[in-house]
């Protein structure tokens, strides 16, 4: 399929000085390194995201004969966006949400399959609200079962903890009734849901709220009137084939990185779930005892209330079903009612359960646990199920338009989906059975003998004792990625030395080359490993559940009596399985308090979110903010501003997960900035991550459309980077994109020149290889041509400085 955009027109002749606006990669990096300067000012953004110059070119534009030889250098700086303050190092606890919503992005290329596409989004943000329910679910089972009802309702275990005794069923008190311990307990996970609507109201205002090209910003781009009709500003026409307009690439649509009405109205939908959960939990143990025995409320009440939520929880999911993203236009508006009475309805039947549940019932006693084993359950093979139905449409997707270099032939998102769901049963599992253990004291939970309490539902010991079966599955694959990575390195041996011939050859030196070549290469199997471990998720926890339900035990228990090898070994699981539960969720919370206090945990904490937040939030409302939504209309508007004020040449100069955010802001630019501007990527993982992983927006098409749109592009690469590689494009006008691999180190041994050992940089310090600099002025030859020189004098005696390292 052809690109929609076609090649630009040569560019306007040069009328100014030339400019390289930095952009950084992972983890950050200052305005001084990137400038190689100390001194620098900014020139415009704020403290979270900015653009900077050296003190000494902040009026370049003023001054274009000083710049004959090298452009004036900007750097843009967003690691404000990801590694700020401490508060985000709690961003870890949502990593489940995080995952999921990269599912939404991963879909297969589709061409003339709008319901699919529409099917595919539409299963995924169903899997996000079940992670949403399964989340409040565990927040529950804390607060309700295993404190309100379990420990609360006995004596030997309210005893061992003096801050319950106001609840403690054998003293009598007015909270002692079990619908009011329940009823007290509820505000917990009802605050946790209230937290999670105002982190996802709050960072939407911090960074997603920046509106990106409108009209009138594209009028101040292009005051000639050029912008062409098929530029980014043209509607939408895939639903409309009798249009003779083509679709411009998702990237480029005005409303891709403003997506407002649809994460408000997911985020009304997940809060509402949010407080249904909670009252399910509270109304279904008054409802049980009310229909059991004759209490003093009347069943009515109780199943008006039940009716009452169940038509809202079947509103709650038309919400989600009902509507996508809307990208060809910028979706502004705001389904006012909808977002208010939906979680507003949800909180007040909260109430009126809370309120039903502690009415006066003194014949009622707490004993066992409380119901929440089918809930479970119920989460469990849903998830599954949507799972499956979702590689379906994935598959079905890429078979109508396979790509060779898709992600697991189209199944990267089912894939990413199910580790989303086995993260959070991870989370829901660690925190419940740390918590059984610590109101238990000496006992076990769930194993009787000198268990004091019931425990958490068995399947949450079961999906435990599965974790060590993955782990020994898993070694599987490891061992083999280990063995072929020693073998390619031995096998790179003499093309290495070749490579460096005359020199005389060095083992140890290359020895090492070779192995951190073939460790590079292992990005490329990475996503067979996520394959594996998705499938052996998928199938051991239909296992889990299936053993939960049919025996009602915790494996432990229920093979007793089998043979002594098979019991050793099932116990041994499900106690190795409830340590490395509770040892995960330990590391989540430690990992998130280090990163509180420490600037650089929390800085390799930022790294995470780069790569992961770059998407906006369509499946998952309380996911991590999407920082790109705040970046990438910085960099179009600052390229636009700048070209339309100057007239001059501008290269936009991305490292790793910079050049990825350039490429995105480049797709927004009109044509008529468009033509004034050149790519120059590095160290970049558009093809190799994005493009394998998000075929529909960074795949072959995409990036050949990405290549004809922009005037000129290079792409440098080391295969010494486990992170950048190759664009892999190849055009009958230009096939040169890629230039590499470059060579790392630059110097097999010691030389004259250079004394001591050359560093290998990998995916670091592209700038200070020369191949850097001639391919940056080879875009600015292909731009247009310098400004004439007009005397010597005229260069007042000035020594510009190259540009500093813009690697994070």
């Amino acid at each position: 399929m052809a690109p929609a955009i076609p090649p630009p027109q040569p560019p306007p002749p040069n009328t100014g000085a030339a400019l390289e606006l930095l952009v950084h990669g992972v983890g950050g990096a200052t305005p001084q390194e990137m400038l190689g300067d100390p001194r620098t000012v900014r020139v415009t953004g704020d403290a979270t995201a900015a653009v900077y110059r050296r003190t000494e070119d902040a009026h370049g534009e003023k001054h274009p004969e000083r710049y004959r030889d090298e452009p004036v250098a900007e750097a843009y700086c967003w690691s404000g966006l990801t590694s700020g303050n401490g508060s985000r190092a709690l961003w870890l606890l949502l990593l489940p949400f995080m995952v999921v919503n990269l599912a939404h992005w991963m879909r297969p290329t589709a061409t003339g399959r709008t319901r699919a596409v529409r099917l595919y989004g539409v299963v995924v943000r169903l899997v996000a609200l079940s992670l949403t329910v399964l989340l409040t679910a565990a927040a529950c089972e804390v607060a309700l079962d295993l404190v309100a009802w379990q420990c609360a309702g006995t004596s030997a275990c309210s005893e061992r903890r003096s801050w319950l005794g106001f609840l403690s069923s054998h003293q009598g008190g007015w909270w002692s009734q079990p619908g009011r311990r329940l009823a007290l307990a509820a505000v917990v996970p009802a605050a946790v849901v209230g937290l999670l609507w105002y982190l996802s109201n709050r960072t939407w205002s911090a960074y997603e709220s920046q509106s990106p090209l409108d009209a009138t910003d594209a009028d101040a781009c292009d005051p000639d009137g050029a912008e062409e009709a098929h530029g980014p500003g043209a509607p939408d026409t895939a639903d409309d084939p009798e249009s003779a307009r083509p679709v411009p690439p998702a990237l480029s649509r005005p409303g891709f990185w403003y997506g407002r009405r649809l994460v408000a109205r997911l985020r009304a939908a997940h809060t509402a779930a949010g407080f249904l959960t909670v009252a399910a939990f509270v109304m279904g143990a008054a409802a049980r005892h009310d229909r059991t025995v004759g209490g003093s409320v009347p069943q009515v009440f109780g199943l008006v209330v039940e009716g009452a939520l169940v038509l809202c929880a079947a509103v709650t999911v038309w919400v989600v079903c009902r509507r996508g993203r809307s990208e060809s236009v910028r979706d502004t508006r705001l389904d006012g009612a909808l977002i208010t009475y939906l979680p507003g309805s949800a909180l007040a039947l909260l109430g009126v359960a809370v309120v039903h549940a502690a009415w006066s019932r003194p014949e009622w006693v707490s004993s066992g646990s409380l119901s929440g084993e089918t809930a479970f359950r119920l989460l469990a093979l849903g998830q599954g199920l949507l799972v499956v139905v979702l590689a379906l449409v994935a598959r079905s997707l890429y078979r109508r338009t396979p790509e060779p270099r898709t992600t697991l032939y189209g199944l990267g998102g089912p894939s990413v989906a199910m580790l989303a769901c086995a993260l959070g049963g991870v989370m829901t599992g660690g925190v419940a059975q740390r918590v059984a253990d610590w109101l238990d004291g000496p006992g076990t939970p769930g194993m009787g003998g000198g268990s004091i309490i019931e425990g958490p539902p068995v399947l949450l010991s079961w999906q435990a004792s599965v974790i060590p079966v993955l782990l020994l599955l898993l070694l599987v694959p490891v061992l083999y990625l280990v063995v072929r990575t020693a073998r390619r390195a031995r096998r790179m041996g003499p093309d290495i030395e070749a490579e460096y011939a005359p020199e005389p050859p060095d083992r140890a030196r290359t020895r090492r080359i070779a192995r951190i070549r073939a460790t590079a290469a292992l990005t490329d199997s990475a996503p067979w490993i996520v394959g594996v471990v998705s499938a052996a998720t998928l199938l051991l926890g239909a296992a889990a559940v299936v053993g939960s339900w049919t025996s009602g035990e915790v494996p432990g228990l229920a093979t007793d009596g089998a043979a002594a090898p098979v019991e050793s070994l099932v116990e041994a699981a499900q106690s190795t399985g409830s340590w490395l539960i509770g040892f995960g969720f330990i590391l989540f919370v430690a990992g998130g308090r280090r990163a509180y206090r420490d600037a650089s945990a929390r800085r390799t904490i930022g790294i995470l979110w780069d790569v992961g937040t770059f998407w906006p939030r369509a499946a998952h409302p309380f996911a991590p903010p999407c920082y790109a939504e705040r970046a990438v209309p910085d960099l179009a508007s600052r390229m636009c501003a700048w070209t339309a004020t100057t007239r001059g040449r501008l290269i936009i100069s991305g490292h790793s997960q910079g050049s990825v955010l350039a490429a995105a802001a480049v797709w927004q630019l009109p044509d008529t900035a468009r033509r004034r501007v050149g790519l120059l990527t590095y160290g970049s993982p558009i093809e190799r991550l994005y493009g394998r992983w998000f075929p529909a927006y960074f795949g072959a098409v995409p990036l050949l459309g990405l290549h004809d749109s922009v005037h000129c592009w290079r792409n440098l690469w080391r295969a010494t980077d486990p992170i950048g590689g190759p664009v892999r494009l190849a055009t009958d006008h230009d096939p040169r994109v890629d230039r590499g691999p470059l060579k790392d180190p630059l110097a097999y041994g010691r030389t004259t020149a250079l004394p001591l050992p050359e560093p290998i940089l990998g995916h670091s310090d592209y700038q200070a290889d020369p191949v850097f600099a001639r391919e940056r002025t080879a875009l600015l030859d292909e731009l247009g041509p310098r400004l004439p020189r007009q005397g010597a004098g005229e260069e007042g005696g000035r020594l510009h400085k190259s540009s500093g390292r813009s690697s994070g």
